[in-house]
């Protein structure tokens, strides 16, 4: 449920963004917080190892964005820094998760 927490953070920490970023940087990180585990739901309602893999590998791609996107907004001074290395380092936790999982998913493979 990690992931479903950092989205949530990340919803949280973008309340205080200006009303100019609502179209912006805060939708765009909302939908890549939101996307890692709506990815990690869908790939468990899929049928075999593979094809859940794959959408790791989609929520994968989505933290990354996330990672980029908490990098830009503290560097636009729109997150205090320990806001950003706290989503930071939970983002950097979900992809080792992910990673992870994956490895384990495809080992056979």
């Amino acid at each position: 449920m990690q992931a479903h927490r950092l989205a949530l953070a990340v919803y949280k920490a973008t309340t205080q963004f200006p009303r100019e970023e609502a179209y912006g940087l805060r939708s765009q990180m909302r939908r890549a917080a939101s996307s890692i585990p709506a990815n990690i739901a869908e790939g468990c309602g899929r049928t075999g190892e593979a094809e859940f893999a794959r959408f790791l590998r989609i929520s994968m791609g989505s933290a990354s964005e996330l990672e980029y996107l908490l990098m830009l907004a503290w560097e636009l001074n729109l997150l205090a820094r320990l806001r950003h290395k706290q989503l930071s380092e939970a983002t950097q936790d979900i992809k080792r998760m992910l990673t992870s999982l994956v490895q384990k998913l495809t080992a056979d493979c």
